[in-house]
């Protein structure tokens, strides 16, 4: 695409704000079209952009990726209705200050997920967003609470999409040991992701993260903040992926106290987002 295509599809988006209900059920349309296919978790879909289509693991130097899944994990619980954040009371207690409360204990049917749960229920008093990332991922001085670490993530949620038919599973020889490795057997699938999250900032984007689809907005917050948002904008022109990036830096520099306080907003995935930017 060159230049003039850019401006093209730029020249657009005034004529898709004037027509955002019409876009909007067209969103939801296809996102029922992409369930019904294959339906991935946000935790999957981060693992996903993070993966070497070939070799099958994610870079030796991303040391994100560990945290931000588990910051998926909680907003997944949360727009699943399982748990939402206490109410900020009189003084507005900030969102990194506010505690995680359980809504309501029913499976999920997810192992990775109901186990999440399971301790949050188990836990014997409420600890805030931050706190549950650091207790998930096993990154606290306190012994006692290591038991609420989640194991070997990434290679369970590598196992799901393995099942799913996303990724196949090899064992690939490192001179001193051999390791486990998942490569891309799907690459629809794949590239069908990166499209969706190319499109989000691009072709569909609307200037406005209410009117963005949650799962989204949570999924370029989270990609960002595990470091694997770049190989999904790798594709791009230069002219695009400039126009992604600000748009993304945009989505970053948003005032996330007063986003959370506006009306049908999920305060636990705005209480993860801030827990990763602050």
């Amino acid at each position: 695409m060159d230049r003039g295509e850019g401006l093209v599809q730029r020249r657009r988006q005034p004529k898709a704000e004037e027509n955002a209900d019409v876009e909007e059920q067209e969103r939801e349309e296809e996102e029922d079209r992409d369930s019904k296919e294959t339906r991935l978790t946000l935790m999957e879909e981060v693992l996903l952009l993070g993966l070497k289509d070939k070799e099958g693991y994610t870079s030796f130097w991303n040391d994100c990726i560990s945290s931000g899944l588990r910051g998926c994990i909680l907003i997944e619980l949360a727009l699943r209705g399982r748990v939402e954040l206490e109410r900020a009371g009189m003084r507005r207690k900030g969102l990194l200050s506010r505690k995680i409360i359980l809504k309501n204990s029913d499976p999920c049917g997810d192992v990775l997920l109901d186990e999440a749960l399971k301790h949050i229920k188990e836990t014997n008093q409420q600890e805030t967003v931050q706190t549950w990332i650091e207790y998930l991922s096993g990154e606290t001085w306190n012994p006692l609470k290591l038991r609420y670490q989640l194991k070997n993530v990434r290679e369970r949620l590598a196992k799901n999409l393995v099942e799913k038919g996303v990724l196949t599973t090899e064992k690939q020889n490192f001179l001193l040991f051999d390791m486990t490795t998942h490569p891309v057997t799907d690459n629809i699938q794949k590239n069908k992701l990166i499209r969706k999250v190319q499109d989000a900032v691009l072709t569909k984007w609307v200037n406005d993260p209410h009117r963005m689809e949650k799962r989204m907005l949570s999924l370029i917050f989270l990609a960002h903040s595990s470091d694997v948002l770049e190989n999904a904008f790798a594709p791009l022109n230069d002219d695009d992926y400039d126009v992604a990036m600000k748009r993304v830096r945009d989505l970053l520099d948003l005032d996330l106290e007063a986003e959370a306080a506006k009306e049908k907003t999920n305060e636990v995935m705005w209480a993860v987002f801030a827990a990763f930017i602050k």
